[in-house]
């Protein structure tokens, strides 16, 4: 008989969710869709899983967990969803639908889950500075795009106003230039880009400089923000800062499209396969594992650590020992 499952909170997981998407964190939710007995989840179960692996929820007993967070994380990276199904692929055979990846799992419990997991991207933040019609322009035309826009006036703008996931677009245009860039200097936002001219902008940020402000922050001050158009209208000049936009967001230059940062991290981390059972695990000091002749492995349960300390010569001499990077999706 398999273990009840503890209670689940689903309430408490979308209210963490909501949390975290305030916050402008990137994570996944995990749905168990349906189950096949003996498993401890539930139809209906939902766990949460960051950029960075904290796992908030319920998704599954030992073998399912460790699973859906390496599963997670890689959805997180690409920004894609994907339906899992994870058991011993004989317990599938050929009625696997398009579109569904098989994850082997294979220890004590002889259930099955299919796993919907679905990335919760932040909404892209823009903030305009300056209260000239191109400013409103360009927070309009964001708007479009579903981001969250806003315009500030120059004199009520302060570093507080963005974050290091925001685009922030200085377009005051004469009128406290200096001081409303270096605001947005200090806030360290992903970008932040100058409307005026080259010559305009080398005397501000020449001024801040004399003001102390690192080279390496004042080197990252996009002048003219936006495309090269040469003399264009107001209009324009939005779109081709909104334009720019979308461009560096959507080759990643931002680390705000599939999380850059977070894809590199997957594929930087380790993992091995467990030498009783044969799933892939994350190799971790919080993961169970054990030394033998100098050499570590790392299980996916206590069940098949027990069992390989039981017979370490029969499960050491497996060529699935040795540990492997993660190679990207």
């Amino acid at each position: 008989m398999s273990e009840a499952a503890p209670p689940v909170d689903g309430w408490g997981v979308l209210a963490r969710a909501s949390e975290l998407a305030r916050a402008g964190e990137s994570f996944a939710l995990a749905t168990v869709v349906w189950r096949q007995g003996p498993s401890s989840s539930q139809q209906g179960s939902r766990a949460i899983i960051t950029a960075g692996g904290e796992f908030h929820g319920w998704i599954g007993g030992a073998c399912a967990q460790p699973t859906v967070v390496r599963e997670a994380r890689a959805v997180i990276a690409e920004g894609t969803p994907r339906l899992l199904l994870l058991g011993s692929p004989d317990q599938f055979g050929g009625a696997v639908p398009d579109g569904m990846m098989v994850v082997p799992i294979s220890c004590q419990s002889e259930g099955a889950l299919e796993v919907y997991i679905e990335p919760v991207l932040p909404v892209p933040h823009l903030v305009v500075v300056g209260d000239s019609p191109m400013a409103k322009t360009l927070a309009a035309l964001a708007g479009t795009l579903g981001w969250r826009a806003e315009v500030i006036a120059g004199p009520d703008f302060t570093a507080a106003a963005a974050t290091e996931r925001s685009m922030v677009v200085v377009a005051t245009q004469g009128h406290g230039d200096e001081e409303a860039t270096e605001q947005a200097v200090l806030a360290r936002p992903a970008y932040l880009g100058l409307v005026g001219s080259r010559r305009r902008g080398a005397a501000i940020l020449g001024y801040l400089a004399e003001r102390g402000l690192p080279d390496e922050l004042l080197g990252r001050v996009a002048v003219p923000a936006g495309l090269d158009l040469g003399r264009i209208r107001h209009q324009e000049i939005a779109v081709a800062i909104l334009a720019e936009l979308v461009r560096l967001r959507a080759s990643g230059a931002l680390g705000v499209a599939g999380d850059a940062a977070s894809a590199a991290a997957v594929r930087e981390s380790e993992e091995a396969v467990d030498p009783v059972c044969g799933m892939t695990v994350t190799a971790g000091p919080a993961s169970w594992h054990l030394e033998h002749e100098g050499q570590t492995y790392y299980f996916c349960c206590t069940g098949c650590r027990d069992a390989f300390e039981q017979d370490p010569a029969a499960h050491a001499r497996k060529e699935s020992r040795c540990l492997s990077r993660t190679s990207s999706r």
